[in-house]
């Protein structure tokens, strides 16, 4: 089984291989600008919560959150982003890294977490759902991504 830990800077270029992939290849993110190693480790330098999941020092995934909209108001509700690498899927790292975040954000006085998952993201429908978020809205074609328009699933959980 990984270890699961918070990230260091140090694990920046690590954590930019994970989510570069996914801007660059996939739909799981409408974003299509990749991340830096300076952004990552400036952003967990900064306090922002980052998780890794390694095995004989090799990352197989990361979890971090941060703010769902500005405004004071929302201060208790966080989004998050989770990437675990293709082979290391079904085998808990996911689950472990949500753990971790879960519990930290529970620890901070997080009262809601949301996930914007893609509406062509079945297997990340059917995680969340399984770790108990709720589908509490699609919205469609609210992203471009390859010359086409996706829909947005947000999916909530009460810490």
């Amino acid at each position: 089984m990984a270890e699961v830990r918070r990230a260091q800077a140090n694990d920046a270029e690590a954590i930019c291989g994970l989510i570069n992939w996914v801007i660059r290849d996939t739909i799981v993110t409408f974003n299509s600008i990749g991340k830096t190693p300076e952004e990552i480790s400036g952003a967990i330098e900064a306090g922002q919560p980052f998780w890794v999941a390694e095995t004989e020092g090799r990352v197989l995934g990361y979890v971090s959150y941060g703010p769902f909209r500005n405004g004071v108001g929302y201060a208790h509700t966080k989004e998050h982003s989770i990437v675990v690498r293709p082979e290391a899927a079904g085998q808990g790292v996911g689950r472990a890294l949500m753990a971790a975040l879960c519990a930290h954000a529970r620890e901070a006085g997080v009262h809601s977490l949301f996930a914007g998952v893609s509406g062509e993201n079945a297997a990340g429908v059917e995680f969340h759902a399984a770790l108990g978020f709720a589908e509490v809205a699609r919205l469609s074609e609210v992203g471009r991504k390859f010359d086409r328009w996706h829909d947005l699933v947000l999916m909530q959980k009460f810490l």
